[in-house]
């Protein structure tokens, strides 16, 4: 597996989707499906195969959307305050850091399910039309 291209995939997922976000937000998806296209469509092929079927390319749109997905999740926690409404609230109201966790957990899982399965797509796509 060619991970460097992988974490390209990845890179230009997470820049995409927070530019896209920021500029016009019905247009985010674009970010992990040009990501997993980007991560397949570059990659030579892994183990020993020859060249790479859409089996292999959805693994590697996957891959790149997940990662991808974690870390745009992290950015939007940061940037949306979270940690600093927990760090801030410590000493005060508990009721804050659960709602705190539990908003953390639910965006995690949100944008790296979203990612992940756009991402899958976009390496599928990267597959066929590179064939």
């Amino acid at each position: 597996m060619d991970l460097k291209i992988i974490g390209l995939g990845a890179l230009i997922n997470i820049i995409l989707t927070n530019l896209l976000t920021f500029i016009f937000f019905p247009l985010f998806f674009l970010g992990p499906l040009i990501g997993g296209f980007l991560s397949s469509y570059l990659t030579e092929g892994f183990e020993n195969y020859d060249t790479m079927d859409e089996k292999d390319g959805a693994v590697v749109g996957a891959i790149s959307g997940l990662i991808g997905g974690i870390i745009i999740a992290l950015l939007y926690i940061i940037g949306l305050g979270a940690v600093n409404i927990v760090l801030g609230s410590i000493s005060t109201k508990f009721g804050i850091i659960a709602g705190s966790i539990i908003a953390a957990i639910v965006i995690i899982n949100i944008s790296t399910t979203i990612s992940l399965v756009l991402g899958l797509i976009g390496g599928v796509i990267g597959v066929v039309i590179k064939k």
